[in-house]
């Protein structure tokens, strides 16, 4: 499942308007940020993991009060919401900047104002937080980080190797303990080798 698709399902699949409501966005323009928004979340998060930041990206996705954003648009739109989804954003993108960035490009393409699109894209990255927290418990992610940070003991081809399988890379790169596909599939990304790739090209740091 992707982040598009799990967003998709927020609030019994009315996540999305009621998120859209809060910014005062229509629901049509709403959607048009998302389907470009959505996709570069998940593409940013695998080209951190790639240069080495797995660890980085498994670990904002613990705490399991983020789930909350995902359940309740409103929290996902408020300050503590909009600063969460803010720093997993510039985490992933390489610095404010950077998501500042990834906002104008969506705005100018959508049609929308950058002001309410910088608002609506932390909060947006809040509810995928939240969505990608309640399909991968705390548990699960620890034990992800424990097979990277295992692999890493047995050197840097063998965290390469990992962070392969991780990404979903060759099957050889497949090792016991936790399943580290469901990362891949969460962070599968709709559009991909589309305007998201040339986006993310410009704009990451």
């Amino acid at each position: 499942m992707s982040i598009m698709k799990l967003l998709e399902q927020a609030q019994g699949g009315q996540g999305l308007s009621q998120l859209a409501s809060q910014f005062g966005l229509d629901e049509s323009k709403a959607r048009a940020l998302t389907d470009m928004l959505a996709p570069a979340i998940g593409q940013a998060a695998k080209k951190r993991a790639e240069s080495g930041g797995a660890e980085t990206v498994l670990g904002f996705m613990k705490g399991e009060d983020k789930a909350a954003f995902f359940d309740d648009a409103s929290a996902a739109a408020t300050p503590e919401g909009v600063a969460q989804g803010q720093s997993f954003l510039d985490s992933l993108m390489g610095d404010a900047a950077a998501t500042e960035g990834l906002a104008s490009a969506a705005a100018e393409k959508a049609g929308v104002d950058q002001r309410t699109v910088s608002q609506f894209l932390p909060a947006l990255a809040a509810m995928a937080q939240g969505g990608l927290q309640k399909q991968m418990p705390d548990s699960s992610i620890d034990g992800m980080m424990g097979m990277l940070q295992g692999a890493g003991g047995a050197g840097g081809n063998g965290l390469m190797g990992m962070i392969g399988g991780l990404l979903g890379g060759k099957a050889g790169a497949k090792s016991s303990g936790p399943d580290l596909s469901m990362l891949t599939r969460m962070l599968d990304a709709d559009g991909d080798g589309s305007v998201v790739d040339d986006l993310l090209g410009k704009i990451m740091k």
